[in-house]
Protein backbone atom coordinates (compact mmCIF):
# COMPACT_ATOMS: atom_id res chain seq x y z
CA UNK A 1 0.00 0.00 0.00
CA UNK A 2 1.74 3.21 -1.47
CA UNK A 3 0.82 6.32 1.35
CA UNK A 4 2.20 9.01 -1.03
CA UNK A 5 3.72 10.76 -4.14
CA UNK A 6 7.10 12.26 -4.52
CA UNK A 7 8.48 14.88 -6.80
CA UNK A 8 8.40 13.80 -10.51
CA UNK A 9 11.90 14.30 -11.36
CA UNK A 10 14.55 13.59 -8.56
CA UNK A 11 17.93 14.06 -9.66
CA UNK A 12 19.84 9.98 -10.36
CA UNK A 13 22.85 11.02 -10.33
CA UNK A 14 24.01 8.02 -8.57
CA UNK A 15 22.92 5.56 -11.09
CA UNK A 16 25.69 6.91 -14.02
CA UNK A 17 28.29 4.63 -12.65
CA UNK A 18 25.78 1.67 -13.26
CA UNK A 19 25.45 2.92 -17.19
CA UNK A 20 21.44 2.97 -15.58
CA UNK A 21 18.45 5.55 -16.67
CA UNK A 22 15.22 6.25 -15.10
CA UNK A 23 12.02 7.17 -17.31
CA UNK A 24 8.75 7.61 -15.28
CA UNK A 25 5.36 7.29 -16.67
CA UNK A 26 3.04 9.51 -16.26
CA UNK A 27 0.30 7.89 -14.36
CA UNK A 28 0.68 8.93 -11.11
CA UNK A 29 -1.80 7.73 -8.19
CA UNK A 30 -2.26 6.69 -4.83
CA UNK A 31 -0.93 3.22 -5.95
CA UNK A 32 1.60 4.48 -8.17
CA UNK A 33 3.12 7.42 -6.47
CA UNK A 34 4.81 9.86 -9.34
CA UNK A 35 3.65 6.94 -11.70
CA UNK A 36 5.81 3.63 -12.57
CA UNK A 37 9.38 3.79 -12.93
CA UNK A 38 11.12 2.05 -16.38
CA UNK A 39 14.80 0.76 -15.89
CA UNK A 40 16.99 1.18 -18.80
CA UNK A 41 20.43 -1.06 -18.42
CA UNK A 42 23.51 -0.60 -20.36
CA UNK A 43 23.81 -0.51 -23.69
CA UNK A 44 24.93 -2.43 -27.25
CA UNK A 45 22.04 -3.35 -26.57
CA UNK A 46 20.60 -2.29 -23.36
CA UNK A 47 17.94 -4.12 -21.41
CA UNK A 48 14.34 -2.88 -20.31
CA UNK A 49 12.78 -3.58 -16.46
CA UNK A 50 9.73 -3.07 -16.42
CA UNK A 51 8.38 -1.02 -19.68
CA UNK A 52 5.16 0.71 -17.36
CA UNK A 53 2.12 1.14 -19.34
CA UNK A 54 1.34 1.35 -22.88
CA UNK A 55 1.39 5.46 -22.74
CA UNK A 56 2.23 6.60 -25.77
CA UNK A 57 4.11 9.40 -24.85
CA UNK A 58 5.78 6.92 -22.47
CA UNK A 59 6.74 4.31 -24.85
CA UNK A 60 8.32 6.92 -26.87
CA UNK A 61 10.67 8.13 -24.33
CA UNK A 62 11.61 4.44 -23.47
CA UNK A 63 12.24 3.65 -26.80
CA UNK A 64 14.16 6.73 -28.05
CA UNK A 65 17.24 6.15 -24.79
CA UNK A 66 16.84 2.55 -25.99
CA UNK A 67 17.85 3.29 -29.55
CA UNK A 68 20.80 6.30 -28.08
CA UNK A 69 22.13 3.33 -26.23
CA UNK A 70 22.11 0.62 -29.31
CA UNK A 71 19.05 -1.45 -29.54
CA UNK A 72 17.18 -3.30 -27.30
CA UNK A 73 18.80 -6.60 -25.83
CA UNK A 74 15.70 -7.39 -23.73
CA UNK A 75 13.01 -6.75 -21.41
CA UNK A 76 12.80 -7.95 -17.98
CA UNK A 77 9.62 -8.14 -16.04
CA UNK A 78 9.39 -8.17 -12.18
CA UNK A 79 5.75 -9.08 -12.46
CA UNK A 80 2.66 -9.30 -14.52
CA UNK A 81 1.09 -6.18 -13.01
CA UNK A 82 -0.54 -4.25 -16.09
CA UNK A 83 1.47 -0.49 -14.65
CA UNK A 84 4.25 -2.81 -14.99
CA UNK A 85 4.15 -4.87 -18.17
CA UNK A 86 1.31 -3.45 -20.62
CA UNK A 87 3.26 -1.46 -22.34
CA UNK A 88 5.60 -4.65 -23.58
CA UNK A 89 3.99 -4.98 -26.88
CA UNK A 90 4.23 -1.30 -27.98
CA UNK A 91 7.90 -1.18 -27.12
CA UNK A 92 8.28 -4.21 -29.16
CA UNK A 93 6.71 -2.96 -31.82
CA UNK A 94 8.53 0.01 -31.84
CA UNK A 95 12.06 -1.50 -31.45
CA UNK A 96 11.88 -4.94 -32.77
CA UNK A 97 10.26 -8.28 -31.45
CA UNK A 98 13.81 -9.97 -31.70
CA UNK A 99 14.36 -9.13 -28.18
CA UNK A 100 12.99 -11.42 -25.76
CA UNK A 101 10.76 -10.93 -22.81
CA UNK A 102 11.84 -12.49 -19.47
CA UNK A 103 9.31 -13.23 -16.30
CA UNK A 104 8.43 -15.64 -14.29
CA UNK A 105 4.95 -16.29 -15.06
CA UNK A 106 3.78 -13.26 -17.39
CA UNK A 107 1.82 -14.81 -20.23
CA UNK A 108 3.80 -12.85 -22.59
CA UNK A 109 7.39 -14.09 -22.00
CA UNK A 110 9.40 -15.68 -23.88
CA UNK A 111 12.02 -16.65 -21.49
CA UNK A 112 10.50 -18.11 -18.28
CA UNK A 113 12.95 -16.80 -15.25
CA UNK A 114 13.08 -19.06 -11.76
CA UNK A 115 15.05 -17.72 -8.63
CA UNK A 116 18.60 -18.29 -9.04
CA UNK A 117 18.28 -17.53 -13.06
CA UNK A 118 20.72 -15.53 -15.08
CA UNK A 119 18.87 -12.98 -17.49
CA UNK A 120 20.94 -10.97 -19.59
CA UNK A 121 23.44 -9.06 -16.83
CA UNK A 122 21.17 -10.04 -13.68
CA UNK A 123 20.36 -12.41 -11.42
CA UNK A 124 17.06 -12.87 -10.72
CA UNK A 125 15.46 -13.37 -7.37
CA UNK A 126 12.28 -14.66 -6.20
CA UNK A 127 10.31 -11.94 -3.86
CA UNK A 128 7.46 -13.26 -3.98
CA UNK A 129 4.13 -11.58 -1.49
CA UNK A 130 2.87 -8.43 -3.55
CA UNK A 131 2.26 -11.23 -6.57
CA UNK A 132 3.53 -14.95 -6.07
CA UNK A 133 5.19 -14.95 -9.40
CA UNK A 134 7.45 -11.39 -8.60
CA UNK A 135 11.26 -11.01 -9.08
CA UNK A 136 13.82 -8.83 -8.25
CA UNK A 137 16.50 -8.55 -10.53
CA UNK A 138 20.10 -7.57 -9.39
CA UNK A 139 22.99 -5.98 -11.23
CA UNK A 140 26.13 -7.16 -10.76
CA UNK A 141 29.17 -6.03 -11.93
CA UNK A 142 31.01 -3.23 -13.80
CA UNK A 143 30.88 -1.05 -10.66
CA UNK A 144 31.32 -1.06 -6.81
CA UNK A 145 28.42 -2.80 -4.93
CA UNK A 146 25.08 -4.16 -6.82
CA UNK A 147 21.80 -2.38 -7.98
CA UNK A 148 18.23 -4.01 -6.98
CA UNK A 149 15.20 -3.61 -9.64
CA UNK A 150 12.71 -4.47 -7.03
CA UNK A 151 9.56 -3.58 -9.11
CA UNK A 152 6.63 -3.39 -6.49
CA UNK A 153 8.79 -5.70 -3.66
CA UNK A 154 10.12 -2.24 -2.30
CA UNK A 155 9.41 1.24 -2.91
CA UNK A 156 11.10 4.50 -2.67
CA UNK A 157 8.29 5.55 -0.22
CA UNK A 158 5.25 4.00 1.71
CA UNK A 159 4.63 0.77 1.50
CA UNK A 160 3.37 -1.76 -0.68
CA UNK A 161 -0.04 -4.02 -0.17
CA UNK A 162 0.86 -7.76 0.15
CA UNK A 163 -1.95 -10.70 -1.81
CA UNK A 164 -3.18 -13.34 0.24
CA UNK A 165 -2.00 -15.75 -1.83
CA UNK A 166 -0.54 -19.33 -0.19
CA UNK A 167 2.61 -18.65 2.20
CA UNK A 168 2.55 -14.67 0.39
CA UNK A 169 3.31 -12.70 3.53
CA UNK A 170 6.05 -15.52 4.87
CA UNK A 171 7.50 -15.68 1.52
CA UNK A 172 7.58 -11.97 1.25
CA UNK A 173 9.67 -11.36 4.56
CA UNK A 174 12.19 -14.01 3.13
CA UNK A 175 12.50 -12.08 0.31
CA UNK A 176 13.27 -8.69 1.86
CA UNK A 177 16.16 -10.52 4.61
CA UNK A 178 17.66 -12.13 1.21
CA UNK A 179 17.79 -8.90 -0.21
CA UNK A 180 19.32 -7.71 2.89
CA UNK A 181 22.00 -9.96 2.48
CA UNK A 182 23.05 -9.19 -0.45
CA UNK A 183 24.48 -5.92 1.03
CA UNK A 184 22.99 -3.19 -1.94
CA UNK A 185 24.39 -0.14 -2.67
CA UNK A 186 21.41 0.93 -4.72
CA UNK A 187 17.78 -0.17 -4.97
CA UNK A 188 15.97 1.12 -8.04
CA UNK A 189 11.79 0.80 -7.45
CA UNK A 190 9.03 0.28 -9.53
CA UNK A 191 7.73 3.12 -7.96
CA UNK A 192 8.81 6.07 -6.10
CA UNK A 193 12.82 7.75 -5.69
CA UNK A 194 15.84 5.88 -5.74
CA UNK A 195 16.90 4.26 -2.64
CA UNK A 196 20.53 5.62 -2.21
CA UNK A 197 20.35 3.83 1.55
CA UNK A 198 19.16 -0.07 0.96
CA UNK A 199 20.35 -1.55 4.08
CA UNK A 200 17.81 1.15 6.41
CA UNK A 201 15.48 0.72 3.50
CA UNK A 202 15.24 -3.13 3.97
CA UNK A 203 15.27 -3.00 7.65
CA UNK A 204 12.63 -0.64 7.64
CA UNK A 205 10.50 -2.89 5.19
CA UNK A 206 10.73 -5.71 7.41
CA UNK A 207 10.02 -3.60 10.82
CA UNK A 208 6.73 -2.32 9.62
CA UNK A 209 5.31 -5.61 8.99
CA UNK A 210 6.27 -6.45 12.06
CA UNK A 211 4.77 -3.78 13.51
CA UNK A 212 1.73 -4.40 11.62
CA UNK A 213 2.00 -8.21 12.64
CA UNK A 214 2.20 -7.15 16.81
CA UNK A 215 -0.60 -4.45 16.15
CA UNK A 216 -3.14 -7.01 14.77
CA UNK A 217 -2.14 -9.60 17.49
CA UNK A 218 -2.56 -6.88 20.27
CA UNK A 219 -6.05 -6.31 18.63
CA UNK A 220 -6.93 -10.05 18.21
CA UNK A 221 -5.94 -10.61 22.25
CA UNK A 222 -8.18 -7.11 22.64
CA UNK A 223 -11.21 -9.30 20.97
CA UNK A 224 -11.10 -7.85 17.85
CA UNK A 225 -12.90 -10.33 15.45
CA UNK A 226 -14.25 -8.34 12.45
CA UNK A 227 -12.17 -7.07 9.56
CA UNK A 228 -13.20 -3.21 10.25
CA UNK A 229 -12.27 -3.80 13.83
CA UNK A 230 -9.02 -5.39 13.13
CA UNK A 231 -8.38 -2.58 10.56
CA UNK A 232 -9.14 0.41 12.71
CA UNK A 233 -6.42 -1.18 15.23
CA UNK A 234 -3.88 -2.27 13.49
CA UNK A 235 -4.08 -0.01 10.40
CA UNK A 236 -5.63 3.04 11.43
CA UNK A 237 -2.75 5.14 9.71
CA UNK A 238 -4.49 4.22 6.48
CA UNK A 239 -6.44 6.65 4.27
CA UNK A 240 -9.81 5.84 3.42
CA UNK A 241 -8.86 5.60 -0.55
CA UNK A 242 -6.32 2.75 0.43
CA UNK A 243 -8.47 1.06 3.46
CA UNK A 244 -8.74 -1.77 0.01
CA UNK A 245 -5.49 -2.33 -0.43
CA UNK A 246 -4.69 -2.74 3.36
CA UNK A 247 -7.86 -5.28 3.98
CA UNK A 248 -5.85 -6.98 1.20
CA UNK A 249 -2.56 -7.23 3.36
CA UNK A 250 -5.05 -7.95 6.61
CA UNK A 251 -5.88 -11.21 4.67
CA UNK A 252 -2.11 -12.03 4.29
CA UNK A 253 -1.63 -11.61 7.64
CA UNK A 254 -4.32 -12.89 9.16
CA UNK A 255 -2.97 -16.11 6.73
CA UNK A 256 0.31 -16.17 8.15
CA UNK A 257 -1.15 -16.11 11.51
CA UNK A 258 -3.35 -19.47 11.04
CA UNK A 259 -0.31 -21.05 9.39
CA UNK A 260 1.91 -20.58 12.55
CA UNK A 261 -1.74 -21.55 14.45
CA UNK A 262 -2.13 -18.16 16.15
CA UNK A 263 -5.30 -16.93 15.07
CA UNK A 264 -8.12 -17.13 17.22
CA UNK A 265 -11.90 -18.98 15.80
CA UNK A 266 -14.02 -16.58 14.80
CA UNK A 267 -11.88 -14.32 12.93
CA UNK A 268 -13.46 -12.39 9.86
CA UNK A 269 -11.69 -13.65 6.87
CA UNK A 270 -11.63 -10.80 4.14
CA UNK A 271 -12.49 -12.35 0.75
CA UNK A 272 -10.12 -12.01 -2.26
CA UNK A 273 -11.16 -8.75 -3.91
CA UNK A 274 -12.16 -9.14 -8.27
CA UNK A 275 -9.91 -6.27 -9.30
CA UNK A 276 -6.73 -8.50 -7.28
CA UNK A 277 -4.73 -10.45 -9.86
Amino acid sequence: MIRRRERQNEPVHALDPYDVALVRADNPGPFTLGGTNTWIVGRDGAWVVDPGPALPAHVAKIAAEVERRGGLAGIALTHGHPDHAEGVPALRARLGRDAPVAAAAHGGADVRVADGDWVGPFEALATPGHAPDHLTYVLAGGAPGQVAFTGDAVLGEGSVFVAPDPGALAGYLAGLERLRARRLALICPGHGPLVEAPDAKLAEYVEHRLARERALVDALAAGARTIDELLDHAWADAPAILRPAATVTLAAHLDKLADEGRLPHGVERPERPPWLP
